[in-house]
């Protein structure tokens, strides 16, 4: 299934159904007073976060979304049935907006959470509701209050606890991989992962947390470079990262270019995302020099507690995870 995390829809909720013009008619009263009953509500539009989903594939296709009209009153004051509500499914963590303004309308964060977006249109009043001491027979009712309709843009960003980041290639899907029960794409060459993975990280006796590995950011990813923003969405609800390098790719000229790309990058399209605090994890020590480099990287940056790893052959990968589990237990607490 394609990641899809960005969606313009148009919904509508539905019309009010106009009130009757009714008398009542019966044997022995021809000439009954007024019993029009009212025109039913029309359908609301809710959304409502549903866990199970994790993109907004199921919004490709279908672009527009209408809620029933309530159906007109009836005669012997009978109230015409209510429009259906409208249920519309979203994974957590997807933001309304105006499609226009870009103005933030809901952040739908919480599973199960409904949000009212449009009410539907009120139903008329029935002509019994217009009898007066002098206009005992009014022929007339209200018509339905129309629905409305708006045109909004769906944005998703992935609620994780830590996200994995790193140049393209640095080996973030195969860290998932063995730290979750996902299964990522995994291949020997930059860009393998065009889309954000998740997966729940578990240890016995801890509480499980969520972990997504971002895509392979580049120089100029807050500009859109590579669909640089796109990626950088996902990692601002996270509450630490891991940043991950290719130890054997380390230029043993400038030890920290990798470092300082994503740092720079992180730094221009979020000053906050920049202050989220940091695990550097130093990967692919099962290749030949990598320690050498990684030696290079680590006394450059002057960092005490860098994890040195291979995904791979799972050298230190338990370590760098009860670490993180440490992390998340004590930020927590505070």
């Amino acid at each position: 299934m394609k990641f899809i995390d960005e969606a313009i829809i148009t919904v509508s909720s539905g019309k009010g159904g106009r009130g009757c013009v009714s008398f009542r008619r019966e044997r022995f009263v021809p000439r009954g007073g007024p019993d029009g009953g009212d025109g039913g509500g029309g359908g609301s539009i809710i959304f409502r976060v549903n866990p199970s989903r994790r993109t907004l594939y199921s919004f490709r296709s279908k672009k527009i979304f209408a809620a029933p009209n309530g159906a007109p009153g009836e005669g012997r004051q009978k109230t015409g049935k209510t429009g259906q509500d409208l249920i519309i499914e979203v994974p957590p963590g997807t933001i309304l907006s105006h499609a226009e303004t870009g103005e933030i309308i809901k952040d739908l964060v919480s599973p199960e959470e409904d949000f009212v977006f449009l009410a539907g249109g009120r139903g008329g009043k029935g002509n019994k509701h217009f009898t007066t001491s002098t206009h005992q027979a009014p022929r007339f009712a209200q018509p339905g209050e129309d629905g409305q309709t708006a045109t909004i843009k769906l944005e998703l960003k992935l609620l994780a606890d830590v996200g994995i980041i790193g140049l393209p290639n640095a080996g973030k899907s195969t860290l998932l991989s063995v730290i979750s029960a996902a299964r990522p794409a995994i291949a020997a060459y930059p860009f393998t992962t065009l889309s954000p993975n998740l997966g729940m990280v578990t240890l016995a006796g801890a509480e499980p947390f969520a972990a997504a590995d971002i895509p392979g950011l580049i120089e100029g990813a807050h500009t859109g470079t590579g669909l640089g923003v796109r990626f950088l969405k996902h990692i601002e609800r996270t509450r630490l990262l891991v940043h991950l390098i290719d130890a054997s790719a380390i230029d043993p000229d400038d030890p920290l270019a990798a470092y300082t790309v994503i740092n720079t990058e992180l730094a221009l399209f979020s000053p906050a995302l920049a202050q989220r605090p940091q695990v550097v994890a130093l990967n692919k020590l099962d290749l030949p020099e990598a320690r050498a480099l990684a030696d290079l990287f680590i006394k450059a940056a002057g960092i005490k507690n860098c994890f040195l790893l291979s995904a791979a052959t799972r050298t230190g990968v338990m370590e760098l995870k009860k670490h993180l589990f440490a992390l998340l237990c004590s930020h927590d607490n505070q």
